[in-house]
């Protein structure tokens, strides 16, 4: 394992890497996951813990949220978040071993600890209780969200929490089987989950509408 801190007048960047299995291989493995490209999308969520004895399951997705920028790169695959932006996902041509963390934030940020966990609380809780997921992590290159297979992926362990905000934001439409499973069969499974879809183009509104109504 390696450790690198680079300090400036702005910024200060930490980078931890080692030549392990590889963390979206591993999560992929011990999950019995299809493809390691879903491994990101878990990590998204949030309380996801491949060894509960040792780990909570929280360190990655507050550690992604009180840095300016926040990234893992593994293989070929990098899961990467900015504060300003939304997490996203970038295959690349190369391989690289192992995993490598960077960390990077202002030297005058006032973000703090407080503050990020706050934002994920139920009110007058100090629990994990509310996540943010970016739904384009579902959609996979080339593909779009229409079967109940993408939206049971998508869905997976959000009973865990007790509020969901789906983040529709650079998925355009979403098929009929897709938005039914979501928005219908799983809240109606679930109906003490609050589920919140934001940021929606006029096609993914329609169909949600289309599967709530039914």
């Amino acid at each position: 394992m390696s450790v690198l801190i680079e300090r400036n007048a702005l910024r200060t960047t930490v980078r931890v890497s080692d030549d392990g299995e590889g963390i979206f291989h591993r999560i992929q493995r011990l999950m019995g996951l299809y493809d390691p490209r879903e491994s990101i999308l878990e990590l998204a969520k949030g309380k996801l813990t491949t060894d509960p004895a040792r780990h909570s399951g929280e360190g990655v997705f507050f550690s992604s949220r009180m840095f300016d920028r926040f990234s893992i790169m593994s293989h070929n695959l990098l899961f990467s978040h900015e504060a300003a932006s939304d997490d996203w996902l970038i295959e690349g041509e190369g391989e690289v071993s192992g995993t490598t963390v960077s960390m990077t934030l202002a030297n005058d940020s006032a973000r703090t600890a407080k503050g990020v966990i706050d934002a994920f609380a139920a009110p007058e809780e100090y629990t994990f209780a509310k996540t943010i997921v970016p739904v384009r992590l579902a959609q996979h290159e080339g593909e779009k969200l229409v079967s109940r297979s993408q939206a049971k992926r998508l869905t997976m362990r959000f009973e865990r929490f007790q509020t969901v905000v789906l983040d529709f934001a650079g998925v355009e439409e979403i098929g009929q089987a897709f938005a039914d499973e979501v928005f219908r069969v799983f809240q109606a499974s679930h109906p003490g989950l609050e589920m919140l879809p934001i940021h929606l183009s006029e096609g993914v509104r329609n169909m949600i509408a289309r599967a709530q109504a039914a």
